[in-house]
């Protein structure tokens, strides 16, 4: 089979690759669609030392099964999945916060991903979708639940509910975009989104509808926020989030950009302000979301751009040079 390979930093080359082993209790899926993620992009670059060279990256994914070692599990139906792989036991399975699990692995780094035209997959970590859902609605699973489950933890600690906040969300990639979409739809008449990338600024103006602002010429001002929502995870934007909440506010930090950064503390505590931190979602929160795309909640997705697989490594070219308006790109193998 083809296969899209990670050969080392800011390289991709077409390879040819078996076709995928099967264990018990797996399938085996075609790839229909899957799309670009930061965090590939991250091991693109070269800083993810978790992927390494000669990996098949790609974890946004949805396919048709073609064989199957699972029950259940027939030939010929389509699934979208959860690329955290989950051993179902610890605390934090039986909580149902396994995107928490103690022992948990992930298509496209630990195993090969959806950058193929064929991936193996547990079947437990298959999501079930209406078979006629699109497969570009259905590869936005993964993304959208992203953003579904970060706001989802916010509204929890918000002291005001959340149409009735000054919202500023920062970054307007798949995660933002995502993000913005939802807010509007949970009624957020305030909505603010900070972009570098002039073309992706016209795409959160044409899409959603929301005031935007490039970071590198305007700040976002001071105490201007009842929620900041910061889907890039910079050193910089970290400190903006800080500037821009107001007190008594909350921030959600999704994105990872920087591992590391100092934050105005004295701010964060004199200001009682509320830093949350979100991994991923739950497997509740993969189901909800596949209807919410399949519902039209996030909208009717024509900023998403898709490409064939063969195109990958001028895509994420693209990409890493702003030459695309598109938050989201979808491979098609």
């Amino acid at each position: 089979m083809k296969a899209l390979v990670y050969t080392r930093p800011k390289e991709l080359q077409m390879q040819d690759r078996p076709f995928p082993e099967m264990a018990p209790g797996e399938v085996v899926l075609k790839i229909d669609a899957v799309g670009i993620c930061g965090s590939d992009m991250h091991a693109w670059h070269g800083h993810d030392p978790r992927r390494k060279p000669g990996l098949v990256l790609g974890h946004e994914f949805v396919g048709t099964v073609v064989e199957t070692a699972a029950a259940g599990f027939e030939r010929g139906t389509r699934f979208t999945g959860n690329p955290l792989i989950t051993c179902g036991v610890c605390d934090y399975c039986v909580q149902g916060r396994n995107n928490l699990c103690s022992a948990r692995t992930m298509v496209g780094m630990t195993r090969p991903g959806a950058y193929a035209e064929f991936m193996s997959i547990p079947a437990a970590s298959l999501i079930a979708m209406p078979q006629d859902m699109p497969d570009l609605a259905a590869s936005l699973t993964e993304p959208a639940a992203t953003a579904w489950h970060a706001i989802n933890l916010s509204m929890r600690v918000l002291p005001r509910p959340m149409h009735e906040c000054r919202v500023l969300v920062i970054g307007g990639g798949a995660i933002g975009m995502l993000a913005g979409l939802l807010l509007k739809r949970l009624g957020v008449i305030h909505l603010t989104m900070s972009e570098p990338n002039a073309l992706r600024r016209g795409a959160l103006q044409a899409h959603i509808g929301c005031s935007v602002l490039d970071p590198r010429n305007e700040a976002p001002g001071e105490n201007q926020f009842d929620f900041v929502f910061d889907a890039v995870g910079a050193v910089v934007t970290r400190q903006q989030s800080l500037v821009a909440i107001k007190p008594g506010g909350v921030i959600m930090h999704v994105g990872l950009q920087d591992w590391s950064s100092e934050i105005d503390m004295r701010k964060l505590t004199l200001a009682e302000i509320t830093l949350l931190g979100t991994y991923t979602y739950t497997t509740a929160d993969l189901r909800a979301t596949v209807a919410a795309l399949n519902d039209g909640m996030f909208g009717e997705l024509s900023w998403v751009e898709q490409r064939p697989l063969a195109e990958g490594p001028r895509t994420f070219e693209d990409l890493d040079q702003g030459r695309t308006a598109a938050a989201k790109i979808v491979l098609v193998p």
